[in-house]
């Protein structure tokens, strides 16, 4: 109890100072500078190297952002940084309250650090250590808690020629494609997802080609530092993304993914699945879409996998109305098993997931799945974004099972009940305390189908309430 409170007062200064430096550059913004960057998800993707210009050096402990390495070279520098998150959440029914899961309530505390150096121009080396702690969890999970870890630690190659540039990392790193659908960092559960890879791309003009083979990392809680990869895992891509109709986003790449003793109801094995997918995303006219499908091939065991997924996001905002109101709507579909027994696999892999594409409750696996979610957001203030959703569920086919996040399939229904899964209701809360602080309110209430009831579950609540500060 006393390592928790220690840890959480680690809040207080930090926010503190944020709240006034957000006030001194209210006040003493200078337009014709340029702009500081912003603290963003991944913070790798960060660059401080416009704080080599004095005037920009507006916050407390800027000599930590900006430590100079030459004298000579304004691009060789170290950067140092931290996130802290700090989450309650209360659950009254995981998996529906199947498997006798009982009511929880929980603070889920997440701690990065990380220093990021650039020797010059071309090279950089970023390394994060993160600590995530589950308080008066019941059960824990993998995605849950992982005591002080290597989170990143990777060496990077950057370089302009030809009329392209080159990227190339090697290390531990993350991925995450487009909206996170399937290959993702995995931010809305305590534990991010990192891989052991190599990878590169080439950008030029309206291309981009991207490669990499990774082992994704797999998480212990045993002592610190006790993550891994082997070889038993590994998933590969070929990915190729370009500007279409102006700044239109058309991608498409092969991923193959392997892994060793996989277990599905239907198959258990060696899995060698062969991924192709393709996206289209933009708006025009305040009309928004993001339009991806996916489908895969290959063998689990001596089973031939044949699964397939769609996801739709769209949306129109009225920009001249009061708030700005989107009227969003998504879709979303993915296969099952058909057939037990039949020598097929139909069960949808969804990879690696975001635990929020549907809701941060968990209720929902894109797996087996028909979704359609109506939605309204509104911005009654400027760092203030509110979001109402309803959310219909059915199963793609009764002979496979419901499945939760991220693909846990709810014994008892296999084969059984009709294929209404159920409704839930969703509200959001996402407010911008400062370019630091942010806060986030989110609540879902899910009425289950006869199936489920059937099963043993029940009706499910979850409230989450959030804060992060990035640094």
């Amino acid at each position: 109890m006393p390592a928790r409170i220690e840890l959480r007062s680690f809040w207080v200064l930090p926010v503190l100072v944020s709240l006034a430096a957000g006030v001194a550059r209210a006040e003493d913004g200078d337009a014709s500078l340029p702009k500081r960057p912003t603290i963003q998800a991944n913070r790798w993707a960060e660059d401080w190297s416009v704080l080599a210009d004095p005037r920009l050096r507006t916050e407390p402990f800027d000599e930590l952002k900006y430590i100079p390495l030459w004298a000579t070279d304004p691009k060789s520098y170290i950067s140092l940084g931290a996130t802290l998150r700090e989450r309650f959440e209360s659950n009254n029914a995981a998996g529906f309250g199947t498997g006798n899961t009982p009511s929880d309530g929980y603070f889920l505390q997440r701690l990065q650090v990380h220093a990021d150096v650039h020797f010059n121009e071309n090279w950089r080396a970023f390394v994060q250590l993160e600590d995530d702690r589950a308080f008066d969890k019941t059960s824990i999970s993998p995605v849950d808690q992982d005591r002080l870890d290597l989170r990143l630690a990777f060496l990077e190659y950057v370089n302009t020629f030809s009329g392209g540039t080159l990227k190339a990392r090697v290390g531990r790193q993350d991925f995450a494609f487009d909206l996170q659908r399937f290959v993702s960092s995995r931010d809305g559960p305590n534990v991010r997802q990192s891989f052991d890879a190599i990878w590169a791309d080439w950008e030029t003009g309206a291309w981009r080609f991207i490669g990499f083979v990774s082992r994704p990392v797999q998480y212990f809680d045993v002592r610190p530092f006790d993550d891994t990869s082997n070889d038993n895992f590994r998933f590969s891509t070929l990915r190729v993304e370009r500007k279409v109709f102006g700044d239109k986003e058309l991608s498409g790449y092969y991923s193959l993914y392997e892994r060793n003793g996989a277990k599905y109801l239907d198959a258990f094995g060696d899995e060698h699945r062969h991924v192709f997918d393709v996206r289209f995303a933009g708006n025009a006219q305040n009309f928004d879409w993001d339009l991806e499908a996916m489908g895969q091939a290959g063998q689990v065991g001596t089973k031939d996998i044949r699964a397939w997924a769609v996801g739709a996001r769209t949306g129109y905002t009225f920009v001249s109305a009061p708030w700005q109101p989107r009227v969003g709507l998504q879709v979303d579909a993915a296969s099952g098993d058909h057939s037990p027994g039949d020598g097929a696999l139909g069960t949808f892999n969804p990879l690696f997931p975001n635990g929020y594409y549907f809701t941060l409750a968990g209720y929902t696996g894109y797996v087996n799945l028909v979704h359609l979610k109506p939605s309204i957001t509104i911005s009654p203030a400027s760092r203030l974004k509110v979001m109402g959703a309803i959310g219909l569920q059915w199963r793609e086919t009764t002979a496979d099972a419901i499945y939760v996040q991220p693909n846990v399939p709810i014994a008892g229904t296999a084969g059984k009940g009709s294929n209404w899964t159920g409704a839930y209701g969703q509200l959001r809360v996402d407010y911008a305390f400062n370019d630091h602080l942010t806060g986030a309110i989110e609540a879902v209430h899910f009425d289950v189908g006869d199936t489920i009831l059937r099963a043993g579950g029940h009706t499910s609540n979850y409230l989450g309430v959030q804060l992060q500060y990035g640094w």
